[in-house]
C-alpha cells in the first residue's frame, strides 16, 4: 500500500516538527507527513535541560558566539554554517517565545541567559533546567494548528525509497499492525537523531539507534565526520541520567576524591573561592569545553585520584554553596533526579558524576540548506553534519541547530517538492515489497539461528567504549574494525523467538541492531583513518593536531566491504585555526 505525501518527515522531534512548521507555513497547500517511531513527546528533544544558546544581551556579540563555536569545534566547523546558524539564532529564540516558550527572566523581565562551557559570554536562553521539555511542547502545540501536517505515530521507517536518482519516501512499519507500507513523498527530511546507544552509558534515549544515519549510508549519502563523540562530564552513574552543564553555569564545581578542584591542572585556569562575585568564570574550570573536561577525568582516574563505585569510578559535583533557595529555582530538576536516582540530595551532599557519551557531531552530510548528496533527501537535527559543530560541539548550541537548520530544510524541501515530477508508484510498490520480503526472509523464516541480539548488542557497546571511546590508538581502533565486521557476519544468524506482528518489540530491536552495526561501523573507520588529534577525538598515539594532513571532513561510504573514507575540505571563512585556549 502507497500512502502520498509531498514531504515526509521521519522523526518528530524537535527538529522533525520545526521543520513540519516551516514547511506548513511556507506553502498550506503541501501535504507534510510526520513519521515517528514514538509519540513526539517521547522524542528525545524533551530530555535537554541546561538551554538554547543565542546571543540577546548588550554585552555579548554576534562575533563572539561564532568564534567561540569555531574554536570550541577546534576548527573543524564550516565557517559559513556557522555564521548563519548564530545570525538566525535570536530570530528563532524569539519566535519561540512567540509561540510559547517560557523563557526563564530576570527581575527586570526581560529573557535570563546563563553561562555554558566554552563561552566567553552568558548566551544560553533556559526555562529552568527543563528546557528541552518545553521547547518539545511549544514546537508540538504549534504544529497542531497546522491541518496539512499528517502524523504517524509509532511508525519505524526502515529504508529510503530511490528511484530515478532521487529520493521519493521510505518505507515503515506500523508498530501496532506489523504491517509494512510506503509512505511517499517528493521530498524527505531525516530527522532521527543521534546514535548514541552504540555505546554501553550514555544520555540518549533508547530510541537514538542511528536509524536516519544507517539509512542515509545504505542509500549511498556519505556520513561525516563520524569519528566526532562527545562525552559530556557529568552524567549520573548506572543511569544514563545528564546532569546538566547548567549546575556548572551556576557555580558548581568539579572535585576529586581528595576535594581538590582538579581542573586547575588541565590548563583551564585557576578556580576563584565560590564565595567570589567572579565565580564561575567563561571559559575557565569548569566552564572549560566537555571534551576537555571529560579527558580531564580519565588522567585523574590514571591518577588514582577518582571516587570508586559500583558503576565504575566517578568524581564530585559539588552545588551545595548555592544554597537550597537558588538549586530549587535555577536547578529543580537536577535536585530531582539526584535524589530519586542516586538517593542524595545536592543541597546536603555532592552528586557523583562521570563522562557519559552525549552527542554526535558527525551525521550525514549536508548542505547548509540541509540537502544530502541524494536529490529529495535532506536531514537537520543530531543526525545530520551540516557542519557547524566540528570536532566538539559547545553546550547548547544544539536546541538552536535543531531549530536553525530544521526550519531552513524545511523551506528548501518545500521548494524542491513544488518543482519536482510525480512520483513513480509501481517502482515504490516493487522496493516496498522487497523490503518486506527481507524483513521476513531474515527475522521470521529462520529457525535456526544462534545468534542473540542482546548479546551482539553487549559485545557492540563493549567493545565501541573501549576501544573507541575518549581515547583511541591504532591497535585498538582496528580491534574495534574487526570487532564490528565480526559482529555484522554473526548478526547474519540472528534468531526471533517472537514470531507475531502486533508490537514486536524483538524485530524492532534487531532492526535497531542493524542500525547501529552500520553507523559503528563508520565511527571506528572514521576514527582509524585520522592520525591526529583534535577536540573529542583523541589518539594517544597521534596526541598533536594536524592542520596540514587534517583539517578536513572525513567521508564515510558504504561499501561491499570496509568503509571507503574520503575528505573533503573544512569551509574556512574569516578565522583562521589557532589555538583553543581557557583559562586565560
Amino acid at each position: 500500500m502507497i500512502t502520498n505525501h509531498d514531504i515526509v518527515m521521519i522523526g518528530g522531534g524537535g527538529a522533525g516538527l520545526r521543520a513540519a512548521i516551516a514547511i506548513a507555513e511556507t506553502n498550506p497547500n503541501l501535504s507534510i507527513a510526520v513519521v515517528s517511531k514514538v509519540y513526539p513527546m517521547r522524542s528525545h528533544t524533551v530530555a535537554a535541560e541546561g538551554g538554547a544558546a543565542a546571543v540577546i544581551k548588550d554585552n555579548d556579540s554576534l562575533e563572539n558566539h561564532i568564534h567561540d563555536t569555531i574554536a570550541g569545534g577546534d576548527w573543524m566547523c564550516d565557517q559559513d554554517a556557522v555564521e548563519y546558524f548564530v545570525n538566525e539564532a535570536p530570530r528563532e529564540m524569539i519566535q519561540m517565545e512567540h509561540w510559547g516558550c517560557p523563557w526563564s527572566r530576570d527581575l527586570d523581565g526581560t529573557v535570563a541567559v546563563r553561562p555554558f562551557g566554552g563561552m566567553k559570554n552568558e548566551r544560553t536562553w533556559f526555562a529552568a533546567d527543563k528546557t528541552g521539555f518545553h521547547m518539545l511542547h511549544t514546537l508540538f502545540q504549534t504544529s497542531l494548528k497546522h491541518n496539512n501536517i499528517t502524523r504517524y505515530d509509532e511508525w519505524f521507517a526502515t529504508k529510503i525509497l530511490v528511484e530515478n536518482g532521487r529520493c521519493q519516501g521510505v518505507t515503515a512499519i506500523e508498530l501496532r499492525s506489523g504491517k509494512i507500507e510506503t509512505i511517499a513523498g517528493k521530498a524527505t527530511i531525516m530527522c532521527t537523531g543521534g546514535a548514541g546507544r552504540i555505546f554501553p552509558f550514555t544520555t540518549n534515549g533508547a530510541i537514538k539507534t542511528g536509524d536516519g544515519m544507517a539509512m542515509a549510508y545504505r542509500a549511498g549519502v556519505p556520513l561525516k565526520d563520524m569519528e566526532f563523540i562527545q562525552y559530556h562530564p557529568t552524567g549520573l552513574p548506572g543511569t544514563g541520567i545528564l546532569i546538566t552543564e547548567a549546575a556548572r553555569g551556576e557555580g558548581g564545581i568539579m572535585l576529586n576524591k581528595d576535594g581538590y578542584r582538579y581542573l586547575q591542572d588541565y590548563d583551564l585556569g585557576k578556580p576563584l573561592d565560590i564565595d567570589d562575585p567572579s565565580h564561575p568564570v567563561k571559559k575557565s574550570m569548569e566552564l572549560g569545553p566537555r571534551d576537555r573536561l571529560s579527558q580531564a577525568f580519565v588522567a585523574e582516574r590514571e591518577k588514582e585520584r577518582t571516587v570508586p563505585g559500583s558503576y565504575g569510578h566517578v568524581v564530585h559535583l559539588d552545588i551545595r554553596h548555592l544554597g537550597e533557595k537558588k538549586i530549587d529555582k535555577k536547578l529543580p530538576f537536577v535536585r530531582e533526579l539526584s535524589k530519586n536516582y542516586a538517593g542524595i540530595d545536592p543541597v546536603y551532599e555532592p552528586i557523583p558524576v562521570r563522562p557519559v557519551v552525549h552527542y554526535m557531531m558527525g551525521g550525514i552530510d549536508t548542505d547548509i540548506n540541509g540537502a544530502t548528496s541524494l536529490p529529495g533527501l535532506y536531514a537537520a537535527g543530531e543526525c545530520a553534519c551540516v557542519s557547524i559543530n566540528g570536532a566538539n560541539r559547545l553546550g547548547s548550541n544544539s536546541l538552536t541547530e535543531l531549530l536553525v537548520f530544521g526550519g531552513r530544510a524545511g523551506k528548501a524541501a518545500a521548494r524542491f517538492a513544488l518543482d519536482a515530477p510525480q512520483l513513480d508508484k509501481d517502482s515504490l510498490e516493487l522496493q516496498t515489497a522487497d523490503e518486506q520480503n527481507r524483513i521476513i526472509r531474515n527475522f521470521f523464516r529462520r529457525e535456526r539461528g544462534t545468534e542473540r541480539i542482546f548479546s551482539l548488542r553487549k559485545e557492540m557497546n563493549e567493545t565501541m567504549e573501549t576501544s573507541a571511546g575518549i581515547y583511541r590508538s591504532e591497535k585498538s581502533l582496528k580491534e574495534t574494525c574487526d570487532k564490528i565486521k565480526e559482529l555484522k557476519d554473526r548478526f547474519a544468524n540472528i534468531v526471533l523467538e517472537d514470531k507475531s506482528l502486533n508490537f514486536n518489540t524483538e524485530l524492532t530491536s534487531a532492526l535497531e541492531l542493524e542500525f547501529m552495526l552500520d553507523v559503528a561501523e563508520a565511527i571506528a573507520y572514521s576514527a582509524l583513518e585520522r592520525t591526529e588529534s583534535r577536540g573529542s577525538h583523541q589518539r594517544s598515539d597521534f596526541p598533536e593536531r594536524d592542520d596540514e594532513n587534517f583539517l578536513k571532513h572525513s567521508m564515510a561510504y558504504q561499501t561491499n566491504t570496509k568503509p571507503r573514507i574520503d575528505y573533503k575540505d573544512v569551509v574556512i571563512t574569516k578565522w583562521p585555526p589557532g589555538e583553543r585556549v581557557y583559562g586565560k
